[in-house]
């Protein structure tokens, strides 16, 4: 036993370390729900701030939602905002401070409902900022009430026997939208229910950053993710749901990818 002791500490060294927790992370325990995707995506954001060298040029803008509270676990700046202004507020931080890096964070009630003018706009103008939008297809913080992402047919508390186009409209396809206008400079969608999807995320979201830091206009990253509590299923069929219905709707990958137009071409000739 003395021996095989002796070994572990020989193994635990600084230089045979593979993984650890980012210090851009706090300790504190996330109040997410088990199999949620919010915790995966917070990882995700930490380590490319704590691999970018750029914590402590780094401002956050959390919205009203299940991610209400991020700014207990990503050690960053941040500034609260009222549900569905994050872009709005964004943009003045980003004004304020041009040389920091910033960033929206928002669920799809947040984004894609009460926000949807501040998001289009944001873009539109092409705001240098990072938007990283959740899409779990239901509204999880209220109890589960219908999303504008919601699926056709999906049952939530507002929709018991599924969503009906005839009454509550089409699932919205807000990247898309978004990745048509102007400013848009990066449009993709990825998600993290697998090891490489993660690191797809993971690699898209530090692109984002990158092209804030180009100055090449607004970066935007849809995560399709799960909310196994609102959809009332197991984490594990959760991601199975997800990949079978959300993915051929919502399918992943990037949309854009460039930089937003030059004003000078859209000019009238005067």
């Amino acid at each position: 036993m003395a021996e095989v002791a002796e070994n572990i500490q020989n193994i635990i060294k600084p230089e045979n370390l593979v993984y650890q927790k980012s210090p851009v992370l706090t300790d504190k325990v996330m109040h997410y729900c088990p199999g949620c995707s919010h915790g995966v995506v917070h990882k995700i954001i930490a380590e490319v701030i704590d691999e970018m060298g750029i914590q402590e040029d780094t401002i956050g803008v959390s919205p009203v939602g299940c991610s209400v509270f991020a700014y207990n676990y990503i050690d960053i700046d941040w500034h609260e905002a009222a549900h569905g202004r994050a872009p709005a507020v964004a943009t003045g931080v980003k004004r304020v401070f041009p040389n920091k890096f910033v960033f929206s964070y928002q669920g799809d009630g947040d984004l894609a409902a009460i926000g949807t003018a501040e998001t289009m706009h944001a873009v539109n103008r092409g705001e240098n900022i990072v938007m990283v939008f959740i899409n779990n297809a239901i509204y999880g913080m209220t109890g589960g009430q219908m999303a504008p992402t919601t699926m056709v047919g999906q049952v939530t508390a507002t929709t018991p026997h599924g969503r009906n186009v005839d009454l509550n409209g089409y699932p919205l396809k807000i990247t898309e939208l978004i990745a048509q206008l102007p400013g848009a400079a990066y449009v993709t969608r990825q998600s993290v229910q697998t090891p490489a999807a993660v690191r797809k995320t993971k690699k898209a979201i530090r692109k984002a950053f990158e092209v804030q830091a180009n100055k090449k206009g607004t970066a935007f990253v849809e995560v399709v993710a799960t909310c196994n509590s609102g959809w009332k299923i197991s984490p594990v069929e959760s991601n199975e749901w997800m990949e079978e219905h959300m993915f051929p709707f919502y399918p992943l990958g990037d949309l854009k990818d460039g930089e937003k137009e030059d004003p000078e071409a859209l000019k009238m000739n005067v």
